[in-house]
């Protein structure tokens, strides 16, 4: 397989590379036009999709940035412009290129994701909670599933209620209540789901992802082989390079299953089973990578002001908005069932692809590893 970024995400990646590796904030990706990358052109956008604005998150990720970036361009923006009518987009995306915040409140108690949202919408009115939800407060417009559709909500409405949450990494989260809100039909995303969006964010938080464990690795990578110990670098120990080649192995695995989610999601075919596992491997493997990166940095790892701490950190609160692995699992299971074919499987294997889509099965094909 060619895995070669096409000519236009080429040329994402090397602006977000050339911004990020002169400063590392936001407010250095709005300078540089990132935050302009989904917007449409007649709003003096570059009018880029959904492959593009992956590869930005890709390489956000990888350069261990903490800030409304994933909120924005994943969460937000990718969700209006596959769902949203043109005259949606005006009045949603106009801002961005400016700086303006975007966010989704996809989140309920207890509930990752959920396909069928608590939060209702009857008579013209929203009432719900929703948590875990990024930059609320400095958001200009919030995607929210409900059960019977999906609306965009201004934080500022009358009836939103803003609870700020601890996160890992330190970024702005919050629980929102939606008490009896007004929504009107333009507000709301005709023909939207729950479902299709859920896809949408997880395809952003995958590509994110796999450029956090992607840039951990490289970090540790480069520490290892200028570390000394007994006058020899430490990635010439066999114990440090075998570490550091699971990590490599979770970083491919990650970013195969996150291209395929992509790829599929561009292309308008059904991306359900690689998203599944592209959640499983996110939170039950990169969360020990982060780790094992963590133990090979040493006492450098536990430094504040070194970006490891940024990548883990990360990790943990997407693991978190993800739902766990035993969450992930459980969906890897239940759609694995539900297929034909699924009543022949080993007893103690009843929903089959639980084995395979754990690291370490054995008889995959090497250009398969997620099974």
């Amino acid at each position: 397989m060619d895995f070669t970024l096409e000519p236009a995400q080429q040329a994402v990646a090397d602006v977000v590379t050339s911004v990020l590796e002169r400063n590392t904030t936001w407010e250095a990706l709005v300078a540089g036009g990132v935050n302009a990358l989904p917007v449409p052109e007649r709003l003096g956008g570059d009018g880029l999709g959904l492959a593009e604005v992956a590869t930005a998150l890709t390489e956000i990720g990888r350069h261990g940035l903490v800030g409304p970036a994933l909120a924005t361009l994943g969460l937000g923006a990718l969700p209006l412009l596959d769902l949203a009518s043109d005259e949606q987009q005006d009045r949603y995306l106009a801002g961005l290129p400016k700086g303006s915040l975007l966010t989704a409140a996809l989140n309920e108690p207890g509930a990752a994701l959920p396909e069928r949202p608590s939060t209702t919408i009857a008579n013209n009115r929203l009432s719900g909670t929703k948590i875990g939800v990024g930059y609320a407060e400095q958001a200009e417009q919030m995607v929210v599933t409900a059960d019977n559709g999906v609306v965009v909500v201004s934080p500022k409405a009358d009836g939103v209620q803003l609870a700020k949450t601890p996160t890992s990494n330190g970024s702005d989260e919050y629980v929102v209540t939606f008490c009896d809100v007004a929504v009107s039909g333009d507000d709301v995303l005709a023909g939207a789901t729950a479902h299709r969006v859920n896809q949408l964010a997880l395809a952003g938080i995958g590509a994110y992802a796999a450029g956090l464990v992607a840039g951990a690795l490289r970090l540790t990578a480069d520490y290892v082989a200028n570390r000394h110990q007994f006058g020899k670098p430490l990635s010439t120990f066999q114990t440090v390079a075998a570490q550091l080649a699971e990590v490599y192995i979770v970083s491919r695995t990650i970013t195969l299953a996150s291209t395929s989610v992509v790829w599929r999601l561009a292309e308008g075919l059904d991306p359900d089973d690689d998203l599944d596992v592209l959640g499983y491997w996110i939170t039950s493997q990169a969360p020990p990578m982060m780790q094992v990166c963590h133990h090979l940095h040493g006492g450098m790892g536990m430094d504040v002001t070194y970006p490891m701490p940024r990548y883990y950190s990360t990790i943990k609160d997407l693991t978190r908005l993800l739902g766990g692995p035993s969450h992930r699992l459980d969906l890897v299971g239940i759609a694995s069932a539900a297929k034909p074919g699924a009543a022949g499987r080993h007893p103690d294997d009843p929903v089959g692809i639980a084995s395979a889509a754990k690291p370490g099965a054995a008889g995959r094909h090497p250009d398969d590893p997620v099974g």
